[in-house]
């Protein structure tokens, strides 16, 4: 499987790397430490499917991600790896091909992918893995160990030195991070149960060999989560001392569950301390959820507080800007909810809870009836749930409790969210070019279906505003088309758009607002012949 997998990969490569890239060429041992950037580690095959070592296949990836992780090198942690799999809707008990191994690693942003494979010979197991580079298909390190399972955490923390740059962290230290090996087992079954039953009796059994375990309680806490059993869940994490590693993680936890369990002073005391050791974006985010859903004044922190602060430590995410757009929706600040939700569609076109928001506040705020019309349309094209939120009375067209939670002290990067946004990107560009000669041809029925896929993709894409507004204005839309002027100069102010608008005013009968486009547009660009014929004719 290696030896076709650093093939796949090297034909992946033909389309992203530059061109001329050579074969796999095996390096040695010590050219590993070559590869820059992130790893990720897959399950080893368990080769014969011997069941005696079935969980040693997820054990592998965690064990070698562990280790490397604490050799220094930016390993992907399973939970990653987990969502990943889900993004791409792969089932994680089925063997992967080679072509989607790659895909996960390029989700994940990874530079290097690790694969291996575990046989069985009596009490020795054969351990091979092979360090592959995804861009080029060079394959950085082919090493092997043989080891009896008893002595399984000495051979992977041997691998990971043999598969990372050299590091002066000592064995010892990365040896003593393991539980006994007995534990260990027990967690990797229960992570890896096709039940929660199963899961939760493995767990349990691992905790009781060794209950300083608190990687299980974790897990835990996961499976109870899963079921919908918040107490247990809370009571789970809640038994990891403040002196584990692994305690901000456990305190973040039990602020999930204290939300769901609706004791919501419980969670603002647990998330307030976190922030008073470390104000992260997340921590933040879930304190505004906290202050939403308990009705917290402004002698604590409105819920808007607390969401400008995780937008401004993550200006990146757009969950944190609908959240912010959302808490002035309930405050009835209209004009923010609208300023607020705009900026989170610029940043997540296809998020339908924002776009079916965003409408509902324009039209509260008195706003253009059209625009908002539009925004509601562009939810439904993404889902018909919206066609529920339609039947609700008039006075209330928004569900409650739309706040988005962070589900984890620290969000993963947003490799994922970014390729994916970057293909949106280039089929916008795509559909805007066609669109764009269709215009210049005055096939204004044609251009309008063109536009319209590019601004369901990218709803603030302003070239194809400003088109859209043109073709509405040649065919006498005049209030249509200075909606979608106004939303070209949103979203990217340009001289050539103020004279478009202004334009449109003159044929709405108002010459002040043209003279006033007019104006602007020659102080952005003062040799504008156009914003000068515009001036001219706008005269009051």
């Amino acid at each position: 499987m290696m030896g076709r997998l650093a093939a796949a990969a090297l034909v992946a490569s033909v389309a992203l790397a530059a061109p001329g890239a050579r074969a796999a060429v095996v390096q040695t041992a010590a050219d590993a430490g070559a590869a820059h950037g992130r790893v990720l580690v897959m399950p080893f095959d368990n080769v014969a499917r011997e069941g005696r070592i079935f969980w040693m296949s997820e054990a592998s990836a965690v064990l070698l991600t562990d280790d490397l992780r604490a050799l220094g090198v930016d390993a992907i942690p399973r939970d990653e790896r987990r969502g990943a799999l889900e993004h791409l809707q792969v089932s994680q008990v089925t063997m992967l091909t080679d072509a989607t191994i790659i895909r996960i690693g390029q989700v994940l942003g990874a530079a290097t992918v690790i694969v291996g494979s575990l046989e069985l010979d009596g009490d020795a197991l054969a351990i091979r893995a092979r360090s592959i580079a995804l861009d080029t298909g060079r394959i950085l390190a082919n090493v092997t160990e043989s080891t009896p399972i008893a002595q399984v955490f000495a051979a992977f923390e041997r691998l990971a030195r043999k598969l990372s740059p050299p590091s002066e962290v000592t064995t010892d230290a990365i040896l003593r991070q393991n539980p006994p090996l007995p534990a260990f087992e027990d967690y990797v079954k229960g992570l890896v149960a096709e039940t929660p039953a199963t899961a939760v009796s493995y767990l349990r059994a691992a905790l009781a060999l060794h209950p300083a375990f608190d990687r299980a309680r974790l897990a835990l806490w996961e499976v109870y989560t899963d079921l919908a059993q918040h107490r247990q869940a809370l009571a789970a994490v809640q038994a990891i001392d403040a002196g584990s590693a692994v305690h901000r993680e456990a305190a973040f936890r039990a602020g999930l569950s204290q939300i769901w369990l609706e004791l919501y002073d419980d969670a603002f005391a647990t998330y307030s301390a976190l922030a008073a050791e470390n104000p992260a974006a997340t921590v933040m985010n879930n304190l505004g959820v906290v202050q939403a859903r308990r009705g917290g004044g402004r002698e604590a922190g409105t819920p808007a507080y607390f969401f400008t602060k995780a937008a401004d430590a993550d200006p990146a995410d757009p969950d944190y800007f609908f959240n912010l757009g959302y808490a002035y929706w309930l405050a009835r600040d209209m004009p923010s909810a609208v300023y607020w939700l705009r900026e989170a569609v610029r940043r997540q076109p296809g998020d339908g809870e924002a776009h079916y928001v965003l409408g509902a506040a324009i039209a509260a705020g008195g706003g253009s009836p059209g625009e908002s019309i539009r925004e509601k349309e562009l939810a439904r094209r993404l889902s018909s749930t919206f066609e529920e939120w339609d039947k609700r009375p008039a006075g209330d067209p928004v569900p409650s409790r739309l706040e988005r939670l962070e589900l984890a002290i620290e969000a993963p990067p947003r490799t994922a969210v970014l390729a994916e946004q970057r293909n949106q990107s280039n089929l916008v560009q795509f559909y805007l070019e066609r669109g764009r000669r269709l215009f210049d041809l005055e096939n204004d029925r044609d251009a309008l279906v063109e536009l319209n896929r590019a601004l369901f993709l990218s709803p603030y894409q302003a070239e194809a505003q400003l088109l859209l507004g043109r073709i509405r204005l040649r065919s006498g839309q005049v209030d249509e088309a200075i909606d979608a002027f106004k939303i070209s100069i949103w979203s990217a102010e340009t001289s050539a758009a103020h004279v478009a608008l202004g334009e449109a005013y003159l044929e709405a009968a108002d010459p002040a607002a043209a003279r006033r486009e007019a104006e602007r547009a020659l102080a952005m660009s003062p040799e504008s012949d156009d914003a000068k014929r515009l001036l001219d004719r706008a005269v009051p």
